[in-house]
């Protein structure tokens, strides 16, 4: 049977596995799946039609599954889905889906928020990921695995972080952070790559040579972005790791991607895929 404190507020309705842990003055909505493992370690607040993950962790003064800050949003049921093995540190918000942007926000597996990070409606983060302190995305924003925001970072409502790709505290992304990238500014701009992060996640010397050389073809190379694409595509045709970024650029649309910050005076091209 769950370890539930007696001082917590369980609503009839609410799955709670046998063993998850229940702490003290929490709150569990009615519509609320807690999952095999799964902790809630004391004044932490779960609503909303919302799955909490097996041994996924949250502490203090998290509110999970709370509506949508939209003015779109009108009591329609939609989901906040929390993937396995995540640690929700504390003040953490983070909000279910609209039916206007599908009607689920997603978190996956072996995440790690640190305190008073946000996950906005809609929003679809990857496996792997972290959230430093204070880090805000807005809604409908998707982040790729194995990716880092540090410190009061934020995401522009609608953006896309690649995977594997570092943002740096204390940057605001405006545009499409391409995969294995390194963004910082207030307005932030790629500075290269996330050559640590690709290092500790066992890329080798060879691949991160190509990768090197793809990305300054790609952003520092001649002629148009559309036609540095174009060579870069020719020229790695045959390069998974490469393939991706030309993946996340090919799905764009019309978002803005984020430009690489010129070099040697060179002119940036026109960012349009």
């Amino acid at each position: 049977m769950a370890k539930i404190d007696p001082t917590a507020r369980v609503a009839d309705g609410a799955k709670v596995a046998d063993d998850a842990e229940i702490g003290p003055y929490c709150i569990v909505g009615a519509q609320v799946e807690i999952q095999s493992g799964a902790r809630l370690m004391s004044h932490v607040n779960v609503a909303g039609v919302t799955v909490i993950g097996e041994r996924t962790t949250i502490y203090p003064f998290a509110s999970i599954g709370t509506p949508p800050q939209s003015v779109h949003y009108h009591d329609e049921p939609t989901r906040l889905v929390i993937g396995a093995e995540c640690r929700i540190c504390e003040g953490v918000t983070m909000n279910t889906g609209t039916v206007q942007g599908g009607g689920v926000t997603s978190v996956g597996d072996r995440c790690f928020f640190m305190a008073n990070s946000h996950v906005a409606h809609d929003c679809h983060i990857g496996n792997n990921v972290v959230f430093a302190n204070n880090v805000l995305v807005g809604g409908h924003v998707t982040v790729g695995d194995n990716s880092f925001l540090g410190g009061a970072a934020m995401v522009h409502q609608f953006g896309r972080v690649g995977e594997n790709a570092m943002i740096a505290g204390l940057s605001g992304c405006v545009g499409d952070v391409i995969p294995f990238g390194f963004a910082t500014g207030l307005r932030a701009k790629l500075v290269g790559l996330n050559n640590v992060g690709l290092k500790r996640r066992g890329y080798s010397r060879v691949e991160l040579h190509r990768l090197r050389s793809a990305y300054r073809a790609l952003f520092f190379g001649p002629g148009t972005f559309r036609e540095r694409t174009e060579a870069v595509a020719r020229d790695f045709a045959d390069d998974p790791i490469v393939g991706k970024i030309l993946a996340f650029i090919q799905a764009a649309g019309s978002r803005p991607l984020m430009m690489a910050a010129q070099e040697r005076g060179e002119e940036q091209a026109d960012a349009k895929p």
